[in-house]
């Protein structure tokens, strides 16, 4: 398999390192927009075989992608850029009539008169939009396909496959106990994702209602992760898995509630109310006039990378699935998690917990993509492909997912 790897920050630099294990790769072309970036990430691989190289690209530039697919003969386009992408990544990929995988969607906008009450447009809208148009190519984009999303929708095809006859509530949950030393606030992720996610108007799904708005934070919930994590106070955010999994998956009701904590709400409040969270570039003062810039993109200028601080991250995260409903006439819930240590990930890979736990979900779908056992045409959630495969090669990958009965 070729590809093109679009994005060469942490996560994508985490992408490379995990795919230099594996056999099914041919060749990745890594391009970022700081070709410095793309030849460290290929850089520090040591390739002897040739398998990897980098280049400078746009992402924004749909032709100048297009001609990067053609001229390097790639069957995928990989996105691990941030959601601003996603659409001229997608056409490129469309127009090239290659294959496209990535680890989100495409933005929402707010409901113009009321936003915490109804769905304006929705993540994934436009995407969607555009499926009978992949599907008449006969090529696949594989939307959602991190961690979660992703992993996470993995799981609830699998609890609806295996584990229940009727399923009530899916509702992913989030949570970690990780610690930066040296700083009061240094998000394990980045924040331009982060802000955009945790400021709009989550989403809740209900089977007879259909999709829905509510406030930022909503519904607190204290929910106690496995493996040394314990307890987390955990809120409604706005994510893919609630607009991807009732597409394909049959449950009553589907959330998405991350473990935030009091300080971090907080400061994300402050951001919101000083309008630094806003993605519309404002006039500020220049050593040759006034420039544009957006305020989103000065707090993330002014924030340590993610992929940096894994020498001062401490601790653990997951990500998984809590599905509560029936099996052969009784109830039963579970919750379905993988949870990666940042110590084991730094050892083993030189990448943080949260950017590698990412990372290798895409990579898997990309090998089960190229031997055959992952198929499809037109705008596939993760969810919508057989989830059995998939686990098994996680765990091949050295990184065991786990299931906790809850009652």
């Amino acid at each position: 398999m070729r590809v093109l790897l679009v994005g060469a920050g942490g996560v994508g630099t985490a992408v490379t390192r995990i795919a230099a294990r594996r056999d099914f790769l041919t060749q990745m072309v890594v391009a970022d927009y700081d070709p410095a970036r793309a030849e460290a990430a290929v850089a520090a691989l040591g390739d002897q075989e040739g398998r990897f190289s980098a280049r400078r690209l746009d992402a924004s530039d749909a032709a100048a992608v297009g001609r990067v697919l053609r001229e390097e003969r790639c069957d995928v386009l990989l996105n691990a850029t941030d959601p601003r992408f996603v659409l001229p990544l997608f056409d490129a990929a469309l127009a090239a009539g290659t294959h496209y995988v990535d680890m989100a969607m495409s933005l929402s906008a707010p409901h113009a008169t009321a936003p915490y009450e109804q769905c304006g447009v929705k993540l994934g809208d436009e995407q969607f939009a555009r499926s009978a148009d992949w599907e008449r190519t006969g090529r696949l984009a594989l939307v959602g396909m991190g961690v979660e999303p992703g992993l996470s929708d993995v799981f609830a095809r699998y609890a609806a496959d295996e584990l229940f006859d009727e399923i009530e509530e899916i509702g992913v949950r989030d949570g970690s106990n990780l610690t930066v030393e040296g700083y009061d606030f240094a998000p394990s992720f980045n924040i331009w994702t982060t802000i955009e996610e945790c400021l709009n108007p989550p989403v809740v799904y209900e089977k007879d209602r259909g999709w829905f708005t509510t406030a930022p934070f909503s519904e607190p919930e204290v929910f106690d992760f496995p493996e040394g994590i314990g307890p987390v106070e955990c809120v409604n955010v706005e994510h893919e898995e609630v607009l991807l999994i009732p597409r394909w998956v049959d449950a009553r009701r589907v959330t998405f509630k991350y473990g935030l904590g009091d300080d971090f709400i907080a400061k994300l409040k402050t951001l919101h109310e000083l309008g630094l969270d806003a993605t519309a570039k404002v006039r500020v003062p220049g050593a040759d006039g006034p420039v544009g810039v957006a305020p989103r993109d000065v707090v993330a200028a002014c924030l340590p990378d993610p992929a940096t601080l894994g020498d001062r991250m401490k601790g653990k995260t997951c990500a998984g699935t809590w599905v509560r409903g029936t099996r052969n006439g009784a109830p039963r819930e579970v919750y379905l998690y993988h949870v990666v240590d940042n110590e084991w990930s730094m050892r083993e890979y030189g990448s943080q917990a949260v950017v590698w736990q990412t990372a290798v979900n895409p990579v898997i779908a990309l090998e089960l993509l190229a031997n055959g056992t992952w198929k499809g045409a037109g705008v596939l959630g993760p969810e919508a492909l057989p989830p059995r495969p998939f686990l098994d090669l996680l765990t091949a990958y050295e990184s065991p997912w786990g299931l906790r009965e809850q009652r």
